[in-house]
């Protein structure tokens, strides 16, 4: 019997745990920092196993209506939509996990790619 992988320090089953990941979005932007490290050593994956986590997550996100965005920075910060990587979920996330994989597949910045709804990045800034 193959018992699914638990979060070592929650205990959350691993499914569990994807489902949650868009749980986040209507506050706040889901970044790809947070995602490597959870399946790094949260669930202690590597290889192919992390990078089947990594797109079971964003998968996740981009089926709520997530898309990938920057940050804007400044006072004003904003998040900034980055089309480059496609317009259909599955291409979007076979991108993004191409160009993470290309950078050498390890934990990403807090300054990079992040995945945000579009009322996050549409909304205009009151100055």
């Amino acid at each position: 019997m193959n018992q699914e992988a638990r979060h070592r320090v929650y205990g959350t089953p691993m499914s569990e745990w994807i489902a949650r990941v868009p749980n986040e979005m209507p506050r706040d932007a889901v970044g790809l920092w947070q995602i490597v490290p959870a399946g790094r050593r949260g669930f202690g994956l590597d290889g192919a196993d992390l990078v089947d986590f990594v797109r079971r997550c964003l998968h996740a996100l981009v089926e709520h209506g997530a898309k990938p965005v920057i940050g804007g920075g400044g006072t004003n910060y904003e998040w900034i939509y980055q089309p480059q990587y496609g317009q259909s979920n599955s291409e979007i996330v076979e991108n993004v996990i191409a160009e993470w994989l290309a950078s050498g597949g390890g934990d990403t910045d807090p300054g990079g790619l992040w995945f945000a709804l579009p009322e996050m990045y549409q909304q205009k800034i009151r100055r």
